[in-house]
């Protein structure tokens, strides 16, 4: 297969920059609504309320993504806040663990899912607060911002990130009056000095509009430092392919969902893809959990890798961190056993890049997990879409 990385580069760089224009007008005309859902959410959740989130085929890996993002929260000192990804079956679980206090988010990408929202129908009539990404039924309804999937899925990302993010501050208002503690480097404009609830809304919203420039700004510098490496990753994924590979990937807690939504992406893809062979050692709970416990958490990527591996294969592991022993440890035996790694990380890309465990790395330069997270994003997305160009082109 013969490649010319600098065509595939400009078109990578494109992909990245057109989307920042899509997240411009999407916050910027929701940023009110938001803030506002924030301040009900956090009335619900001080009220015993939990959130419950769920969709079908890639929307799956956005309800994965909710729960672990509020059960686990990477701010130091917050509360883990209750809440669920009902999984594939939600129709029938809804209406059996729904409490009327609670809060509902149903993803339905790329296009209408009558499952969904039927089950939104359903929460809002017992007095949930309900939230359509996309869709009509629900209090606060949102369409798609994009004709591009990936790009829609994106763009919600970085919503239940900013939902995550707001809720903390909302609720700390409301039970210290003043004082949001480990939120203050999030929103540095409420200090020390009591406000109006009304005024903290108001100020949400511009902090809100920060956070959007925020990812556009990395993905931008993401566009300007990283294409090179994207276009040589795709190129040498296509080649594994072209032999008869499959991608393993593997991630922990967002970057689970990540492999996870990666992978769905490869098997189950939007129209006007081919599938491509994957498998997510992410999601595995039943060899997760049997490894954890009987070998130790280091061991949990690296015995199924083992398991699954051949040498043309494909080994992605997505870290914020770039250090995650369990991901460090499977591309390693990847390494030992000839397969193709590739490091998607953020920071300075940590020990993978540091012990140059990857063949490939894409490094998301920031310490601030989020952030990081929702550009990764883009970057799987167009390396897939780079991938999916290498193979038509070969066919």
């Amino acid at each position: 297969m013969t490649v010319d990385t600098n065509v595939l580069a400009t078109r990578g760089r494109e992909e990245l920059l057109q989307r920042n224009k899509v997240f411009e007008d999407f916050f910027e005309a929701e940023a009110p609504r938001l803030a506002e859902a924030c301040h009900e959410m956090s009335r619900r959740f001080l009220a015993g309320g939990r959130l419950l989130a769920f969709g079908n085929g890639p929307a799956t890996t956005d309800a994965q993504h909710v729960s672990v993002e509020f059960v686990h929260p990477v701010i130091v000192g917050k509360r883990a806040l209750p809440a669920l990804d009902l999984g594939q079956d939600f129709e029938a679980r809804l209406p059996v663990v729904l409490h009327p206090q609670d809060m509902v988010m149903g993803f339905a990408i790329p296009e209408r899912d009558e499952a969904v929202e039927r089950a939104l129908g359903v929460a809002k009539e017992r007095g949930a607060l309900t939230f359509a990404l996309a869709g009509e039924s629900a209090d606060y309804p949102f369409d798609l911002p994009d004709r591009d999937p990936f790009v829609c899925q994106e763009v919600f990302e970085v919503l239940y990130h900013m939902l995550w993010e707001t809720v903390h501050v909302y609720f700390e208002h409301r039970e210290q009056g003043h004082d949001v503690g480990a939120s203050s480097f999030l929103y540095p404009f409420l200090g020390k000095e009591e406000q109006a609830l009304e005024n903290v809304v108001e100020e949400v919203q511009g902090s809100m509009l920060q956070k959007m420039e925020e990812v556009n700004g990395m993905r931008a510098a993401v566009a300007q430092t990283e294409v090179g490496a994207i276009s040589e990753t795709a190129a040498a994924i296509a080649g594994r392919l072209e032999l008869g590979g499959k991608i393993l990937a593997f991630g922990n807690g967002g970057s689970a969902t990540d492999a996870n939504d990666l992978v769905i992406d490869c098997v189950a893809p939007p129209p006007g893809f081919g599938t491509i062979p994957a498998v997510s050692l992410a999601a595995e709970p039943a060899n997760i959990t049997a490894i954890a416990n009987d070998v130790g958490v280091e061991a949990i990527f690296l015995r199924q890798l083992i398991a699954h591996a051949r040498p043309e294969d494909v080994a992605i592991g997505i870290s914020t961190s770039g250090g995650s022993p369990n991901i460090l440890a499977a591309l390693a035996e990847g390494r030992k056993r000839g397969l193709l790694t590739v490091g998607i990380v953020g920071y300075d890309g940590g020990r993978i890049v540091g012990e140059r465990l990857a063949d490939h790395a894409v490094v998301v330069r920031s310490d601030y997990i989020p952030r990081i997270q929702e550009a990764q994003a883009s970057v799987y997305h167009v390396l897939r879409g780079l991938v999916e160009t290498l193979i038509r082109e070969g066919d």
